[in-house]
């Protein structure tokens, strides 16, 4: 035969996805464990590459004639009668026709086939190559043989002549003679005693048309051929199934082949030979049971049925529009045997079909083998083939690889099962970063793992996905718990996190618990609690109840999920803290306090008087009045019983009294059932003791004189946090930051004396912009024991009680200012501020007027001020000052020099 065309390498490029693959480096012919494998099949030989041999490497395949070898392009094959088919994975399957081109032909019995198979890899120069050769033998000739394979139809009949010109009919006659036919692309030849005629799928003469409600390939010719210088003509032709006439299901293939091909077979005929094979190989019968293979036949048809899923044929994995599906791929083989009755000649019709199923859709099914109580969530997915693999899941956090989950601690494993399919699971604990934790309830906690898992299908590299989301369920909620305690002064408050952490807002009293607020309140914090220390005097503590000696305050805690609304704990810690409301000193001064309770929450204290409504409080904020005055004046009552003289007094507020109604119109009642406040206070005086005393008259000679004596008494003042007086500010920390209209808080406090008939009070105090005390400008802050009544922010004075730091109150005077700075002019004077005081020491036992009457002795009409200035509050752009004092002790005799309190100029924000 002579070669046809440009000559194309016939390729097969196996995917690469086997790595490190033996490559053998004979280039002799292959021994039975070398990959290569060939043997006969009736009328073909079949060689068997295995895919360890083939992967990644590019195949060619070379016919050997002799001494030469002629390369196999595509066309030449389909014209020469080879054929070859792989699957994805590399199995490769070469059939070469023994009718075929090349073929050592010796009689029409013996066919020795040679062929070299070339396997390239990285580079041309790099090459393996296989000589194989392969003697079949083959007699059972029918009187016209017809081969359906992949690329190629093949008529063979016997003839005793050479070929002259043949008419092909398509379906007009097209005249060629033998050489216009080759070049045309089909093979002829004569052998010993055969025509051999081979029409590939793709020439011009090869025409569809339907036999028997399916469509066929189909070519007919007529050959004119001379014998004994005769000229004779013969009718031949061939049929091959294109596709058509194959039934799926979920289980099965069934291919139905018409039993009567017109114009095949004309005429009446009988079936003499019927046989089913699988890639070209015949089974017999207990071959086809084993494995569920049928061949019968109806009056129209030949019907032969492959179960999915044979072990002849292979799945293969698919993802059209990112949905996993499957493909069954199967080469089934019909021979038939067909003896007409009118000639008694005999056709036989072999057809190698290879079947592959439409895509099966199989979506990835999702088991969630989660224990909520093991508190990891467990998933498997699957099942797929064999050719996928798992490249990456995305996490809620982004994409982790197989190698990169495992090393986060989530194990990815693979599961083979034994029918060749694989499946996958992950693990993750629920306390890792990629789960989504919920509270649907207070005490439930929803753990959300979402996933996508990515796949790739081998040997092609098909991207898929698959999304998963799992969720459990547990009860696991440890909710925050709130405890306390008390001392004689503070609340003790302690916060446990519970399991959730600090997720939740705290409520102190009626006020969140803002940054600032925790300042205050000596916030402390580590990775489970945090703790509060609050002085009962604190704003947002209540006060339940008071007794002469006592108060019993209540401070509120509240922890709360402010996105649902829950209250996650809450205390409420009521304790006793004492208090001395009422003191009776025997100059005949009264001092009280009167406290705001929770039971007339609408009470403003600074409205409270005593029975003479002129005897208003010294000192008041929004929670106190404190009250001092002569058991002679205010409306006090005296009454005599025994040997005690009781003298008594009432704090109050009367809505319903017309004559006081005016002083409140700016407070009016707001309910009916609001009650009048009503405190009652009293002091008890010792009318008369009788004593005995012994004593012996005898006078003397010089009368007793009293001697004048020289003594140091010291004051010191000191500046307080808040008004809880706890804390105080020491020299190292001036100068002290603070915000206009801040309040400060000053105590002044006589040392060194353990004198209960000794009694502090401030005569005057005032503040300069400079250390000397007489300089000017200056404001009065304290005028004649009294505040200053020109002062819009009038001076607030604290009362004193006994506790664990102050043994005689007496001693100790406290009054508070708010922060102001000095203007002229409109123009903020931006000196240092300083507070000065003069200080009085009296005898509780004198009867002395003035500052030692126990009282502020001015009225609110006086004006006494003996220091002039200018003091403004400011724009709130003016935000803070800084203070400082100095704390050195201040030495005292009749009328004492100042303490003084530095205070640096205002810095602008």
């Amino acid at each position: 035969m002579r070669r046809l065309g440009n000559i194309l390498l016939w390729n097969l490029l196996a995917a690469v996805t086997i790595l490190g693959q033996a490559r053998p480096n004979m280039k002799q012919k292959l021994q039975s464990n070398s990959g290569l494998k060939s043997d006969c099949v009736g009328n073909l030989m079949r060689l068997s590459l295995d895919k360890a041999l083939a992967v990644g490497n590019q195949l060619e395949v070379e016919a050997l004639n002799g001494t030469k070898q002629i390369v196999l392009t595509p066309s030449l094959a389909a014209q020469c009668g080879y054929s070859m088919e792989s699957d994805p994975w590399g199995n490769t399957r070469i059939y070469t026709s023994l009718m075929a081109c090349y073929v050592d032909n010796e009689d029409d019995t013996t066919f020795n086939i040679g062929l070299r198979v070339k396997m390239y890899s990285q580079s041309p120069s790099d090459v393996v190559s296989h000589d194989v050769t392969q003697a079949c033998s083959y007699t059972r000739w029918a009187s016209r043989e017809i081969l359906c394979d992949r690329n190629f139809m093949e008529v063979s009949n016997v003839i005793a002549s050479g070929i002259w010109k043949m008419t092909f009919y398509a379906p007009e006659p097209v005249s060629m003679v033998l050489m216009e036919a080759e070049q045309a692309g089909y093979g002829a030849m004569m052998t010993s005693s055969r025509l051999v005629m081979r029409s590939p799928y793709n020439t011009a003469e090869t025409y569809s048309e339907d036999v028997g409600k399916t469509a066929w390939h189909s070519y007919f010719h007529r050959v004119f051929f001379s014998l004994y210088k005769s000229l004779y003509t013969l009718y031949l032709g061939g049929w091959s199934p294109n596709g058509s006439g194959v039934l799926f299901t979920e289980d099965g293939i069934s291919w139905h082949v018409p039993r009567r091909v017109t114009p095949l077979i004309d005429g009446a005929f009988k079936i003499i030979e019927m046989h089913m094979g699988i890639n070209g190989q015949r089974l017999d019968k207990s071959q086809m049971a084993k494995l569920g293979y049928t061949l019968s036949t109806t009056d129209f048809h030949i019907i032969i049925v492959i179960p999915v899923g044979s072990p002849d044929g292979y799945f293969k994995s698919h993802a059209p529009d990112n949905q996993y599906h499957i493909t069954y791929s199967v080469e089934p083989m019909l021979e038939v045997l067909w003896r007409a009755d009118s000639t008694q000649d005999d056709t036989r019709y072999k057809v190698l079909f290879p079947i592959t199923t439409p895509l099966m859709p199989r979506p990835p099914h999702f088991q969630d083998s989660t224990v909520p109580g093991d508190r990891m969530f467990i998933v498997h997915v699957g099942t797929f083939l064999h050719d996928v693999e798992l490249m990456n899941i995305t996490f809620s956090t982004g994409d982790l690889t197989v190698e990169e989950s495992n090393d986060r601690g989530f194990t990815v494993q693979e599961h083979s099962f034994p029918n060749g399919t694989k499946s996958f699971s992950l693990k993750v604990p629920f306390d890792t970063d990629v789960v989504v934790e919920h509270n649907p309830e207070l005490l439930v906690t929803s753990y959300f793992l979402p996933l996508v898992f990515g796949f790739i299908i081998l040997p092609e590299g098909t991207s898929f996905t698959h999304p998963v989301d799992v969720q459990a369920t547990l009860q696991d909620v440890v909710l925050p718990t709130v405890t306390g305690n008390c001392d004689e002064n503070l609340f003790y408050i302690s916060v446990a996190y519970g399991n959730q952490g600090r997720n939740f807002e705290t409520m102190v009293g009626p006020q969140q618990l803002t940054d600032d607020l925790a300042k205050d309140y000596r916030f402390q914090e580590n990775g489970t609690h945090f703790s509060l220390i609050v002085p009962y005097t604190a704003k947002g503590i209540a006060f339940e109840q008071l007794t002469s000696d006592s108060v019993r305050a209540r401070l509120d805690v509240l922890l709360f999920d402010s996105i649902n609304n829950w209250v996650l704990a809450d205390l409420y810690l009521a304790c006793n803290f004492p208090l001395t409301t009422t003191e009776c000193y025997s100059n005949g001064t009264m001092t009280t306090l009167a406290v705001k309770v929770e039971s007339v929450p609408k009470l403003i204290p600074s409205l409270l008087t005593l029975r003479d409504e002129s005897c208003k409080p010294t000192f008041s904020d929004d929670r106190f009045a404190y009250f001092s005055f002569s058991v002679d004046s205010c409306g006090t009552t005296r009454t005599f019983f025994g040997n005690y003289m009781l003298y008594e007094n009432e704090i109050g507020l009367y809505y319903n009294n017309d004559n006081k109604k005016q002083n409140y119109n700016k407070v009016p009642k707001t309910s009916t059932i609001d009650p009048d406040y009503k405190q009652t206070i009293s002091c008890y005086y010792v009318v008369n003791d009788t004593r005995s005393v012994a004593f012996n008259y005898k006078p003397g000679s010089n009368e007793p004189a009293a001697e004048i004596g020289l003594g140091q008494l010291m004051v010191q003042m000191k500046l307080a946090h808040d008004s809880s007086y706890k804390l105080f500010y020491k020299a190292a920390d001036f100068p002290v930051a603070g915000i206009l209209r801040m309040p400060l808080f000053f105590e002044a406090e006589l040392i060194k004396s353990t004198d209960p008939q000794l009694d502090l009070s401030l005569e005057n105090c005032w503040a300069t912009l400079h250390e000397d005390r007489l300089s000017l400008p200056s404001w009065d802050i304290i005028v004649d024991s009294c505040e200053n009544h020109d002062d819009s922010y009038v001076t607030l004075f604290h009362p004193v009680v006994s506790d664990s730091r102050i043994t005689i109150p007496s001693h100790v005077k406290r009054f508070s200012i708010k922060m102001f700075t000095f203007t002229q002019d409109e123009a903020v004077l931006k000196d240092e501020i300083y507070v000065h005081c003069d200080a009085v020491i009296c005898d509780l036992n004198s009867r002395a007027d003035g500052s030692c009457g126990g009282r502020c002795v001015q009225t609110a009409e006086e004006n006494t001020s003996r220091h002039q200035g200018i003091k403004g509050g400011l724009d709130r752009t003016l935000r803070c000052i800084i203070i400082q004092s100095i704390f050195s002790p201040i030495l005292l005799m009749t009328k004492l020099a100042s303490g003084t309190m530095r205070a640096m100029k205002q810095q602008l924000i």
